[in-house]
């Protein structure tokens, strides 16, 4: 066979593995139509072109592997000015965890802050994980809980590390929910004026909400992250097995945050959410990404908060942040009381913002469809709550700065919202 025959073998050779390719990716993507329109009657098979990127595609993100449940590693470019970074969204990332960060950081020593729920599950397989590729990790575990946010329990981290020999090229790696993310990020962005932050996610709420956009702090007295700074992590590590191990109340509360996504972003998300089926992989994974995706080029427009797009993420959280101090950090979790601020803003934007009393309707069923709170026990103090109020940072010279939906999807910043409208939602609650 002369040269140039050989050359056309090897050209149809090529030809032919990239049409199967092609062929194969065809068949998955009509699949994938297929389920969707089960769920989402706007989607139809035919116009995956236009509908499915809202669930399994973005300019800014890359699906690696196969559609399926095994194996798949979906990965998202996050910008915020210079600032950048990945987040991967899989399957047993952590059995690779080791290999994945010595890829984005050369660094050796760090630090791993995690709680006692959560350290006796994952914290001796990330360890030696590190250390097999070449880590030196200092394991520091705190008590479980909101309680453990604090400016004490911040500088006792720090002690740790300072113990252990870590110094500014070191790094942090949170392994936990988000009051692990908050603290740890925190540490990251004060040890030694700041160090990388790597976040590990445990729970579904931290995973589409706490550790994207950069947002770290602790508790006073006096209300939640009064003291902060923002601090990007270098990497966000989405393992979705780690949801196994969380029980159906904690699980749940993270839809709190993605219904809230979905009020403010997405109607159709919101229309998705109606017809969800529990225990399914792919979907929660591409969930997972789409509110990613929407928190992210949130906060990329506004990434400090001064413009009000950053703000508009606050829906809900006037009121729940409130709750939560109410019943001293113990009565609710954090998406349990988020979904009744969500439920009183719902009220306000009806009164401030012409929302259609069906479109709440809808939000309220949808919350408890996931068996979040959508009212109040009789004889809770509501008065607690209005009192609460006062230490919310959204309080600024004494007006309130209100997220209100006009309608599904889509929501602003309202001048409008009085104290006698955000205390008569509470009342009603």
């Amino acid at each position: 066979m002369d040269r140039h025959s050989h050359q056309r073998t090897r050209f149809t050779r090529r030809r032919t593995r990239r049409n199967q390719r092609n062929s194969l990716q065809r068949q998955a993507d009509q699949c994938l139509v297929l389920r969707l329109a089960h769920r989402n009657p706007d989607i139809r098979p035919g116009q995956h072109g236009r509908n499915i990127s809202r669930y399994n595609a973005s300019a800014r993100s890359e699906t690696l592997g196969p559609d399926a449940i095994e194996g798949r590693v979906s990965r998202i470019a996050v910008s915020f000015g210079k600032q950048r970074y990945r987040v991967l969204i899989g399957k047993g990332l952590l059995k690779r965890l080791g290999a994945i960060v010595r890829k984005q950081l050369p660094r050796n020593a760090c630090a791993i802050v995690t709680d006692s729920n959560v350290a006796p599950l994952f914290a001796d397989r990330d360890n030696k994980s590190l250390i097999s590729t070449g880590f030196r990790p200092t394991l520091i575990t705190i008590p479980a809980g909101e309680k453990s946010k604090t400016l004490e329990q911040a500088e006792a981290i720090c002690d740790q590390m300072i113990s252990a020999g870590l110094d500014r090229q070191s790094f942090v790696i949170g392994l936990g929910g988000g009051v692990i993310g908050d603290i740890s990020g925190f540490v990251a962005a004060i040890y030694h004026r700041g160090i990388p932050h790597v976040q590990i996610p445990t729970t579904l709420l931290a995973m589409v909400d706490s550790s994207i956009g950069g947002k770290t702090g602790v508790n006073t007295r006096d209300g939640k992250n009064l003291i902060g700074a923002v601090h990007h992590p270098t990497l966000v590590i989405d393992d979705i097995d780690l949801l196994k191990t969380l029980p159906r109340r904690e699980f749940n509360q993270g839809f709190a945050e993605i219904i809230k996504h979905a009020v403010i972003a997405d109607a159709k998300m919101l229309r998705m959410l109606q017809s969800w089926q529990a225990g399914e992989a792919p979907a929660l994974q591409r969930l997972i990404k789409r509110n990613i995706e929407i928190k992210s080029k949130i906060v990329a427009k506004d990434e400090r908060d001064r413009t009000g797009q950053r703000a508009l993420l606050n829906f809900g959280h006037t009121v729940g942040h409130a709750i939560e101090r109410a019943g001293g950090y113990r009565k609710f979790l954090h998406g349990e009381a988020l979904s009744l601020g969500i439920v009183c803003a719902c009220a306000i934007s009806i009164k401030r913002a012409g929302l259609p009393p069906e479109q709440r309707d809808a939000i309220v069923r949808l919350l408890a469809r996931f068996e979040l709170s959508t009212c109040l026990p009789k004889n809770f103090p509501r008065k607690k709550i209005f009192d609460a109020l006062k230490f919310d940072k959204k309080f600024e010279g004494g007006k309130v700065r209100f997220v209100v939906t006009p309608k599904i999807g889509s929501a602003r910043l309202s001048k409008d919202v009085t104290l006698d409208d955000i205390r008569d939602a509470i009342e009603a609650l």
